[in-house]
């Protein structure tokens, strides 16, 4: 079994674009199961112990990004998962806000890209998000800085879907930066030892007209050896 973790705070389902974001997290796990021939559960942000998966004989974990900000998670609630990822017993893909979520775990800093300049044009006005912030939105290409496993057949400069306010100020102790925009320096967090890797972008949303996420995907699942 593999566990894909719903990290989208209640606020973020109370908002305008809930029911998307739910409808696509049964699309992800269905996804998930047919890459890597595993059973997916579903495990909500609050609910994941490293006791939890013991129990359920886990393979691998992969996080969901999250439209809520950052701020609204008490951190108390957050000390399962967190426990889990520093155990590094269990593959581990963090998508977007996942990703976040890692890097704070592994110690890094997590904060907003920053404040938007003058005269532009809000995030929150597209999709009700970090109003009044900078943020990078859309299929985008990322430039990959380094050669890894994960990035094997995607070039130098996939494009892939970025939606995100918030970013990693610093690279985790361990880990290593394999990607880059602009905007965004830590894109891709890879652990030096261990098959933990967190993407800024969000390589779930690939398209038939985008699918370096999907490949990014099964690259992960090939270099940790999850499939079946």
């Amino acid at each position: 079994m593999i566990v894909f973790v719903d990290n989208e705070h209640a606020s973020g389902y109370a908002g305008k674009f809930g029911q998307m974001i739910m409808a696509n997290r049964v699309r992800i796990k269905y996804e998930l199961e047919d890459m890597s021939g595993h059973e997916c559960l579903i495990v909500r942000w609050n609910k994941v112990t490293p006791e939890l998966l013991d129990r359920l004989d886990v393979a691998a974990l992969f996080i969901s990004g999250n439209s809520a900000s950052a701020d609204e998670y008490d951190p108390s609630e957050q000390e399962g998962l967190n426990a889990a990822l520093r155990e590094m017993r269990w593959p581990t893909f963090g998508f977007c806000g996942g990703h976040q979520v890692m890097g704070a775990a592994y110690g890094a800093e997590l904060a907003p890209i920053g404040e938007l300049d003058e005269g532009g044009q809000p995030f929150g006005e597209a999709n009700d998000m970090a109003p009044g912030l900078k943020a990078e939105v859309g299929y985008l290409p990322v430039d990959i800085t380094a050669t890894h496993p994960l990035v094997e057949g995607l070039g130098s400069s996939p494009v892939v879907r970025h939606a995100h306010a918030w970013e990693l100020k610093d690279v985790p102790v361990g880990f290593s930066n394999i990607a880059s925009t602009e905007m965004t320096p830590i894109q891709m967090i890879v652990h030096d030892d261990h098959p933990i890797v967190g993407t800024q972008v969000h390589p779930e949303y690939a398209t038939d007209e985008h699918p370096a996420g999907r490949t990014m995907i099964e690259n992960f699942m090939r270099w940790a050896n999850i499939t079946t």
